[in-house]
């Protein structure tokens, strides 16, 4: 029996249930990125407490990583094996307990530990929620579902950062652990209503699951819309499910591609922006005035992530990659150099939209879309192993950038890496827009 879920899914108008589809998954995904970055708020107050020092904070935030590397790339063969929905479900529980672990932690070096699992979970969410959105999207609509996902989890960057300014002085740092831990617990009572990707099923020969879950979908988007367009068959690609398939010619270009940009993205998130606080309370100022900046600077994550949900499938993917790092670059190389205190939040939010429309653009929407179906998830954990393994090290350069050069020698590492993607996205990049997810396959 021929499904074909792929075109069916293509051809269906945008509905309620694309929208409950995108909410369910992106409720998810905001505690992924409120746990994430409660690190820029937690860290500025365990060093001004002097639970922790700087040393411990780079390791905090380096075994963060470490986590997330392992995490991406379990998700990544767990989600292409056992489906979607199981994968999602424990990624949540994982770092919604150890987030309620954290909150408890005795010493720094317990709350380091509990940080490792919070990763691994967070790694795992990150991979399979973008994918499974995707396999669901119509193509037209594929970047703006995808991007407004995105929006859903960098809000969790301002969300931390006003909590922070009012809670963390008041009830000290661990409520930040026990807000993330108890909602992620929350969603994952409300998620377990989210349906398995109907792609996915037909990969792995799950047919009659797929014809079902494609039935309950296509009655429920007829009842809301009218009458169906009909569906563009094709001839689905014969693609292998083992990893040797991601260094055949076609895949490893966008393997390269994938994995540079996440290297890119990542080590902009984690060796600036999370560092925003301890830079300030390190020049001087107060842990209140550091949490007013970084708020400041924090709300260009969701106006960028938007801006990038907005652009995406009228621009391109290319276009809106390459013009948002070139962008980024230009207020990176700026930033330095602002010495009024009035103007330095204003440049760092304009520095901080075009980073947070590349976190759409590319953990959002192109990085999931480079890969065929049966390998999704693999290909999109390997890619982001590479880009959350590369940022290990990164606590460690950052420090070592800052107490050398100031946050100039920090925006130029930054300012160097855009220029490698700018190169890697024009050169090797394949253009993702508007196109099915099969159709991208055979590229």
């Amino acid at each position: 029996m021929r499904v074909d879920s792929g075109a069916r899914l293509d051809r269906l108008p945008l509905s309620a249930f694309h929208s409950r589809i995108m909410w369910l998954i992106g409720i998810g995904m905001f505690f992924d990125g409120f746990d994430i970055y409660i690190a820029s708020t937690v860290l500025g107050a365990t060093v001004s407490s002097g639970f922790s020092t700087i040393a411990e904070n780079a390791l905090f935030v380096s075994m963060t990583f470490l986590g997330m590397m392992i995490g991406s790339f379990g998700t990544g063969f767990l989600g292409d094996r056992f489906g979607r929905r199981f994968t999602y479900q424990a990624n949540l529980a994982l770092f919604g307990v150890a987030s309620l672990a954290a909150a408890m932690a005795p010493s720094m070096t317990i709350l380091i530990i509990c940080r490792f699992f919070m990763g691994v979970g967070l790694g795992a969410e990150n991979v399979v929620g973008y994918s499974t959105l995707a396999e669901f999207a119509p193509p037209k609509y594929r970047g703006k579902l995808q991007g407004l996902m995105a929006t859903f989890v960098v809000t969790g960057l301002p969300a931390s950062a006003l909590l922070g300014v009012f809670l963390v002085p008041n009830f000290g740092w661990r409520i930040m652990f026990v807000i993330g831990g108890i909602g992620a617990l929350i969603v994952w009572m409300i998620r377990k209503s989210l349906p398995e990707s109907p792609r996915w099923l037909e990969s792995v020969g799950r047919d009659a699951e797929a014809e079902a879950l494609m039935s309950k979908i296509e009655a429920e988007v007829s009842a809301e819309k009218g009458v169906l367009p009909p569906v563009t068959y094709g001839q689905a690609p014969s693609v292998p499910r083992n990893v040797g398939y991601l260094l055949s010619p076609r895949m490893l270009p966008r393997m390269i591609v994938g994995s540079i940009t996440l290297i890119v993205i990542n080590t902009l998130l984690y060796g600036f922006v999370t560092w925003l606080p301890t830079f300030f309370v390190k020049e001087g100022m107060t842990i209140v005035k550091s949490f007013n900046f970084a708020f400041v600077m924090s709300i260009g994550a969701p106006v960028g992530a938007a801006l990038g949900a907005f652009l995406a499938d009228k621009v391109g993917r290319k276009t809106l990659i390459i013009g948002a790092s070139a962008i980024a670059a230009i207020f990176g190389a700026i930033y330095p150099f602002v010495r009024d205190p009035n103007l330095l939040p204003v440049f760092g939010l304009l520095l901080v939209i075009p980073i947070y429309v590349l976190v759409a653009g590319l953990f959002g929407m192109y990085v999931p879309e480079l890969f065929p179906t049966e390998v999704r998830l693999r290909a999109s954990g390997i890619c982001n192993t590479f880009g959350r393994g590369a940022t290990i090290g990164t606590p460690f350069l950052v420090v070592f950038l800052f107490n050398s050069y100031g946050v100039t020698g920090v925006l130029a590492l930054m300012i160097a890496l855009l220029i490698v993607q700018i190169i890697a996205v024009a050169t090797i990049g394949i253009e993702s827009s508007n196109q099915g997810l099969e159709q991208l396959s055979t590229q």
